[in-house]
């Protein structure tokens, strides 16, 4: 299976976490994820945005129109209390799947 499959149903996660770390733009919210998994993982445009969209409209992001750090007007996220809740939850139901899968990859 394609990491891109992997990634599509963690996408929602990745975001929260790197919002955890403060307010960003789409673009850096892509290039973060990129660079913290070693270039392991390429979230798409496509991809990115209808979720950050999706997000904001069940209240987990705020946005706003402000100057980026290369002085071009983007929209920054950032998360919001239920954002911080949901984070939370979504971090330990991965970490308990990562468990199992991890379990079932080391029986003889």
């Amino acid at each position: 299976m394609p990491k891109t499959e992997y990634l599509q149903g963690a996408l929602d996660l990745l975001i929260l976490k790197t919002l955890a770390l403060g307010p960003n733009h789409g673009w850096g919210i892509q290039q973060r994820i990129h660079r913290v998994s070693r270039e392991a993982l390429t979230v798409s445009q496509g991809s990115l945005y209808p979720a950050l969209h999706r997000l904001e409209t069940a209240g987990l992001l705020a946005s706003e129109m402000a100057m980026s750090e290369n002085n071009r007007k983007a929209r920054i996220y950032t998360l919001t209390t239920a954002g911080r809740k949901r984070l939370a939850s979504e971090a330990e139901d991965w970490r308990e799947f990562a468990l199992a899968i991890r379990r079932l990859l080391q029986t003889g």
